[in-house]
């Protein structure tokens, strides 16, 4: 048996650098950072602060997941918080994992549902690959191989440090 060990404050410096190269290529002003609730939330929220952006939000996928008849609605505190026009801006989608797509196809219709965004773009701190639907990120830190079985999941220390959990056979 292999362990899996990622530095996912390492991970956090690359994706902090491809971000910057994804925002040098839009109009300033006119860029938002958008945070996949809930390790995306994190990230964005300490990339607009190390970036010193202004439009930066959180969004669920809660409403449009297609597993929502049998999961049902989340009691956590998972909305959505967009304190800005979605219309006409780019908008870069950041997530802790990429796995099936089917997270980011359901907070693609929740983004629509604000809006029309000139364009998303999609940034992810680990890739591990599996896809279910035609989804890829623009810029992803890394990529790693896990069973299905295996999950995947960003952790936050109280001082506001990253690290991964690796959960399953």
């Amino acid at each position: 048996m292999s362990t899996l060990l990622l530095d996912a404050e390492a991970l956090y410096a690359d994706l902090r650098q491809g971000v910057q190269r994804l925002l040098a290529t839009r109009p300033q002003g006119g860029i938002a950072l958008v945070g996949i609730w809930s390790g995306g939330a994190w990230l964005v929220e300490r990339l607009a602060a190390d970036l010193a952006l202004d439009a930066h939000g959180v969004i669920s996928s809660s409403l449009h997941r297609d597993d929502f008849g049998s999961k049902g609605m989340s009691a956590s505190s998972d909305h959505t918080r967009l304190p800005f026009e979605v219309n006409g801006r780019h908008i870069v989608l950041v997530d802790d994992v990429l796995y099936t797509g089917r997270t980011v196809r359901a907070v693609i219709n929740e983004l629509f549902d604000f809006g029309r965004p000139a364009s998303v773009q999609l940034a992810v701190l680990v890739d591990r690959g599996g896809r279910e639907l035609p989804i890829e990120p623009v810029f992803s830190a890394a990529r790693v191989n896990l069973a299905p079985a295996q999950r995947l999941r960003l952790a936050k220390d109280e001082g506001g440090r990253f690290s991964f959990d690796v959960k399953g056979a």
